[in-house]
């Protein structure tokens, strides 16, 4: 027997009960890497709405897979947050997908830089955008247990 698997791409707006898995599995890695925090509430839901932001999620078989989000950082810079790919599914090129198509996103709504940070225990992360292409705003040869956030930038592309 074949088993068919198809994705989807799709905006959804916070508070959509589709975004609950992302979400939740967030709440989990940052609390089991870091400890109790604050990071999926320092910013207002509002942030991640249009026409300043997005999110952004893949649905396979009816089950959110991955996803992420930005949010305005400046006039022509937005920041990625909330990037993330379902345990069961990671290795299948899911965060290169999400990233590539926030950046999408992001030139349609106008931006032309693209910002981020992610954390000293998620070293996924940091491979996931050196190889999208970011760079890194740090220094990559200091051990990141004392370094805070490691933050990254990426110019985008200007429509034709």
């Amino acid at each position: 027997m074949t088993i068919e698997h198809t994705f989807q791409v799709r905006p959804v707006v916070v508070g959509d009960p589709e975004l609950r898995p992302l979400l939740d599995g967030l709440a989990f890695e940052y609390e089991s890497r870091y400890g109790a925090n604050n990071e999926l509430t320092r910013f207002p839901d509002s942030d991640f709405a249009p026409p300043d932001g997005a999110f952004l999620i893949v649905v396979e078989n009816g089950e959110t897979i991955a996803g992420g989000a930005f949010r305005r950082y400046d006039e022509v810079t937005a920041e990625l947050k909330r990037i993330w790919t379902h345990p069961g599914h990671r290795r299948r090129g899911l965060g290169e997908l999400v990233v590539r198509e926030l950046e999408n996103e992001a030139v349609r709504r106008g931006y032309r830089r693209i910002y981020l940070t992610t954390g000293p225990r998620q070293p996924e992360a940091v491979a996931l955008y050196v190889r999208a292409g970011y760079r890194p705003l740090f220094d990559v040869t200091v051990y990141p247990g004392p370094m805070g956030p490691h933050p990254f930038e990426k110019d985008l592309p200007v429509p034709a």
